[in-house]
């Protein structure tokens, strides 16, 4: 099996001939330039009758000598000559040189054996149609290299002189065009960073220079079995396609000898660098049949080999990998939309149960590349996860806050903002002054704003809890006790919170209607809603049934899709009353 990889590997060609492959404009076939000949030739023989001819054709009515014709004749060659110069280069250009040269002495010889200045038109024409071919060479000759020069600049990194990310997926585009098994080799050196830091950029330059070298080298050498593209993506990235590999043990043994040949000692400048790499790879078609997830697999290979922080440095792609890189790939964009401060928000309201506007719920929203709207269930426990939700957090109470103090100008509106706030953030030192500033700027007064928390708060420190809750109040600024129900607060606790208002999950209330266990539990967290004084709000209310049942057991407010879904900002403004 070796020994037919290495003969088929030796049958193929450099990274550089691969690259002309790829870039190199379609000329056109063997069968047009033998037509275009042939047609010059039946078409000069044509000529050469026609003006020997003494005979008359009628033409349009009229009898017409046919040695008229000889220019239209004459003409149709001399198109095919510049047709062979247009479309096949220098070859094209020698071929029309020699057959309009060839056609002097002829003409010469006719002249004299015919004592007739007739060929002389002919002469000159063919002297003409010469230096019409060399210009159109000699231009067509500059345009090309600068085509040229223009295709490598596309296809090549300029550091180090190797296919970029572009050529790259060219390659694999054709290869799985007609079928070819290979893998794609997502290449990160470790560490990197620290010889920018420490040595320069300038130095850093040179040692990727050299291991774009040593890499390119070993793929022209045919030393792996296997037919190798190698390539620069950026940074200190590099992509490796791996054609020829019959086994995964193939695809190993060919990193591995890269592998080596990284870890070889650099020298510059008289100081020695050691370097490694991670490695993560994913085959065409045996893990997927997609070109773009054959980067994203090999991609997410790479995560999960820097993420582990092994001894072993390659991986290969398996479809559970895909599901960490989404995560690393959310994470990514809401870092991207926070710092640009495009996380967005929508508004849901919320109504009395005689369906009167009580306010809204300001909802994190983030927007994908293609404006799409990634989901809240996706995005908001990545954010926690990451530490990042606390951004989220007050990147939407700031907008929603603006947004609303600048449509209640008439402040005895009775409207009411409610947003999320995590455990985490409302324990932070400053999260009393991010309240003060966003109530100096946002226009809105602290009596027409509400942060939701969870009855989750009281676990840890139930004292802290209470004296910071106790400063929000202080503010003006109501509280919320949000999905209650599914904590594990005593009553004793709740009591003791200083809260305006409790929501019922929408889980309670999803099942409410499906048993009268059920319906009476709701009915039980109502009771202790008013009885403890809170005004009680049940969300997630998608159908009249729930509504009507709501409306029985004596539910203060209503949230949900039966009357109300989130919407964008301008159109939530809408549904304001108009002030009088």
């Amino acid at each position: 099996m070796e020994k037919n990889n290495a003969a088929e590997a030796k049958s193929t060609k450099t990274v550089d001939s691969t690259l002309k492959e790829l870039t190199h404009s379609k000329t056109s076939t063997k069968i047009t330039f033998g037509a275009i000949v042939l047609l010059y030739f039946i078409v000069t023989f044509i000529t050469t009758a026609t003006a020997r001819s003494q005979g008359t054709v009628m033409f349009f009515g009229l009898p017409t000598p046919v040695s008229s014709f000889t220019g239209i004749f004459s003409s149709l060659a001399n198109i095919c000559i510049i047709l062979l110069v247009v479309f096949f280069g220098k070859f094209g250009y020698i071929v029309s040189l020699t057959l309009l040269i060839v056609q002097f002495p002829l003409q010469v010889y006719n002249m004299l054996e015919r004592h007739s200045l007739a060929a002389v038109p002919g002469i000159f024409t063919s002297i003409l149609t010469i230096v019409a071919i060399t210009i159109i060479y000699l231009n067509n000759r500059k345009i090309a290299r600068y085509q040229q020069r223009m295709r490598d600049q596309a296809v090549t990194d300029s550091l180090t002189g190797l296919p970029n990310h572009f050529a790259c997926t060219e390659l694999c585009e054709d290869l799985a065009k007609h079928n070819v098994k290979f893998a794609v080799v997502s290449i990160d050196l470790n560490n990197f960073k620290s010889i920018n830091d420490t040595m320069g950029h300038e130095m850093g330059n040179q040692v990727l220079i050299e291991v774009a070298h040593r890499w390119k080298e070993l793929a022209e050498s045919w030393r792996t079995g296997t037919r190798d593209f190698i390539s620069r993506l950026g940074a200190d990235d590099f992509s490796l396609v791996i054609q020829g590999c019959g086994s995964d043990a193939d695809i190993r043994r060919t990193i591995n000898t890269y592998e080596k040949e990284l870890e070889k000692k650099i020298t510059i400048d008289d100081c020695d660098y050691y370097l490694t790499a991670s490695y993560g790879y994913c085959v065409f078609p045996t893990d997927t049949d997609n070109i773009s997830t054959v980067f994203s697999g090999a991609d997410a290979a790479l995560h999960e080999v820097k993420r582990l922080r092994s001894s072993n440095h390659i991986c290969h792609f398996s479809p559970g990998l895909l599901k960490t890189e989404r995560m690393l790939e959310i994470e990514r964009k809401i870092r991207a939309a926070l710092d640009s401060d495009e996380i967005l928000y929508h508004l849901q309201p919320q109504y009395n149960i005689n369906h009167q506007l009580r306010g809204f719920e300001a909802l994190a929203r983030l927007q994908d590349t293609d404006e799409s709207f990634i989901a809240p269930s996706e995005f908001i426990p990545i954010a926690e996860k990451t530490g990042l939700i606390d951004r989220v957090d007050m990147a939407v109470f700031r907008q929603a806050a603006t947004f609303l103090g600048k449509r209640l100008t008439n402040q005895n509106m009775d409207i009411t903002l409610s947003v999320n706030i995590s455990v985490r953030h409302l324990m932070r030192n400053n999260f009393i002054e991010e309240l003060r500033e966003i109530l100096r700027t946002c226009g809105l007064r602290s009596d027409h704003l509400e942060i939701e928390i969870t009855e989750s708060i009281m676990i840890d420190s139930a004292e802290k809890a209470l004296r910071r809750i106790d400063e929000v109040k202080r503010l003006g600024i109501k509280i919320a006790i949000d999905d209650f129900g599914t904590g594990y607060s005593s009553l004793s606790y709740l009591s003791n919170l200083p809260a305006d208002l409790l929501k019922i999950d929408k889980s309670f209330i999803d099942q409410m209607n499906t048993s009268d266990s059920y319906k009476q539990y709701v009915a039980t967290i109502i009771s202790i809603g008013h009885i403890l004084g809170f005004k009680v709000i049940s969300e997630g209310v998608e159908t009249e049934e729930q509504l009507e049942t709501l409306r029985q057991i004596g539910c203060d407010l209503i949230q949900g899709f039966v009357w109300g879904r989130p919407v964008a900002p301008e159109v939530a403004a809408k549904l304001i009353p108009n002030e009088e």
